[in-house]
Formats: C-alpha cells, structure tokens, sequence
C-alpha cells in the first residue's frame, strides 16, 4: 500500500493522538433530532433514521464494539424492524470502523469516492489509531469489507414514511465525504462538511478551501431545517450560512495575508487570534491548518 504524504501522516498521528483524550466508547442514550432522526452523542455523533419498515444508522464509532452499541439501540428504537443499512459519512475510523459489530445481514452503502479512500488508507488509517491505547483495543482484529451498495452521486431509501437521501456533493474535509439528507424531515447529517462552533480542517489530500464552499453551496440548496454535525452539538439549518461565512471568512483573510508576503504559519495566527476575539465562547480557533490549505490552493 502506498505511504500517506508524511504531511498526512502527522495530521493522522495527532488525530489519533487526540481521540485517545476523550471517552471513545458510546452509551446507549439517544436525543430525538426531528420526528424521524435519533442520535447517539458521541465522539462521534451517530444518526439513526427511523422508518416504518427499516432503519439507516449513519456512522459506527471506533471499533466493533461502539458499532454493536449503535446496532442495537436502532433496534430498540424501532424493533419491528427488520431491515437495517448503514452509511458513514467518511473513511476516518471513528466513522467506519466499527461496522463489524453490526449483523451480518446489515446493508453497507457508500460513496464511490469515499470507498476509494477507504481501499486506499482505511486499513493504513486503523493501524496508525491503534499505535494509542484504548484505540489498539477497540481496533483490534477489525477486517473491513466491501460495501453491498455503492453510489456516484446520490442514493435514496424508503425506510416507509422516510427516505433517506443519501449525498456526495464533492470534496471538503475528504474527499469522500457523504451528507445525509432525511425527507420529510428536512434533517441533514452532515459529517464534517458542517459544523457547529467548530474550525474546519481539511484532512491530508482531502478537497480544497474553494470545493469545500463550493459543496456548502450544494449543501444549501437542499433548505435543511435541523443539522446534526457529527463532533459538534445539533442545530437549525443557519449553521449551512455560518459554517459558509466561517469558511469564507478564513479563506478571504488568509488569501489577503498571502498577498503581502506573510507565511504561512503567522498567517495562521494572525487568523486564528482574529477568530478568538470574534469567538471567545468556542472550545478551539485554532485555524493554522485551514489557513495552510489556503496557502496550498492554486488560485
């Protein structure tokens, strides 16, 4: 298998690094998103979608274990069911590698881009999680296999009285990274590509500043009423218009910044100070790396 870029490599040892800090293993309390939607909050945050005749879990947790803990409360929350798909909204092993502790019979769809990602460096991803303890644990003997459904651009479900629309509007924080969207509901679960309070980050050789607006755009089209990010708290559809603003608004700064000649790591401060004091309620401004894929973006 071909070696990550060494700058990707770092970015992937430091996330590991940090998923090692927080609680990985999730309970099995849910919050009612919209009338259809559940979620287990979590690091990260799994979706349930609730039909009448099936039920879609987006997203798995970190391990085998976190996936039977998703897999069974989408049994609880709907035990007539007896059909059951998953989808993960990208290739990062808190998002995915927990599909081996869902049943056999549970149906895997995804995207045709983020299934390459996956091919590419999911398994290069796990082993580079499990260099940190509780992460080797929760990781161990975890085989990942094919999904039963692939998709190029979008595919939908009738879970009875839901569909879930299934997205891939292009590349941002990867570039496989997958939206769901639940109707009648107007619920979007959106990954990483919008947050709540958050500083986004383009992961490795993921999309660009530019196509990660450009899909927000997308994204917008769609009206959502509520979102349910997946490492931020839940909110109404303004967080489209203000995860665009934030990104914008870093990507305008740093271009300008650019252009007098400053580098690339004081841009990032001078950035990120500038956020603290726009934001000083939120957990992190630290937008060094954003800034750096402004700085690598051909204009």
């Amino acid at each position: 298998m071909k070696s990550f870029p060494i700058i990707l490599t770092l970015t992937a040892l430091g996330a590991a690094s940090a998923l090692a800090q927080v609680d990985q293993l999730v309970g099995e309390n849910t919050t009612k998103i919209s009338e259809h939607v559940w979620a287990i909050m979590g690091f990260p945050n799994i979706a349930i979608v609730v039909g009448s005749r099936a039920t879609l879990v987006v997203d798995t947790g970190l391990g085998p274990k976190n996936g039977a803990t998703a897999a069974r409360v989408a049994a609880k929350l709907a035990p007539n069911n007896h059909k059951l798909f998953l989808t993960t909204t990208h290739f990062h092993p808190e998002h995915a590698a927990g599909e081996p502790g869902f049943p056999p019979s549970t149906i895997l769809i995804r995207n045709t881009v983020q299934q390459q990602e996956m091919e590419k460096h999911g398994q290069e991803m796990i082993d580079m999680f499990s260099k940190d303890s509780p992460n080797k644990e929760l990781l161990a003997g975890v085989v990942l296999r094919q999904p039963d459904v692939t998709f190029d651009q979008e595919a939908r479900i009738d879970l009875g009285g839901v569909t879930a629309r299934m997205i891939w509007f292009g590349e941002a924080h990867t570039k496989g990274d997958e939206l769901t969207f639940v109707e009648p509901d107007r619920t979007l679960i959106s990954g990483d590509v919008v947050q709540n309070r958050t500083i986004p980050m383009i992961f490795g050789d993921g999309g660009t500043p530019s196509t990660w607006l450009a899909v927000v755009d997308k994204v917008a089209g769609l009206n959502a009423a509520h979102v349910l990010p997946d490492h931020s708290a839940p909110g109404d559809g303004s967080l489209v218009a203000a995860e665009r603003n934030l990104i914008s608004e870093i990507r305008t700064r740093g271009l300008a910044l650019k252009r007098k000649g400053m580098s690339a790591d004081d841009a990032g401060k001078e950035v990120s100070a500038g956020l603290k004091t726009l934001h000083p309620d939120w957990p992190n401004t630290n937008a060094t790396g954003f800034v750096k894929s402004v700085y690598a973006e051909r204009q």
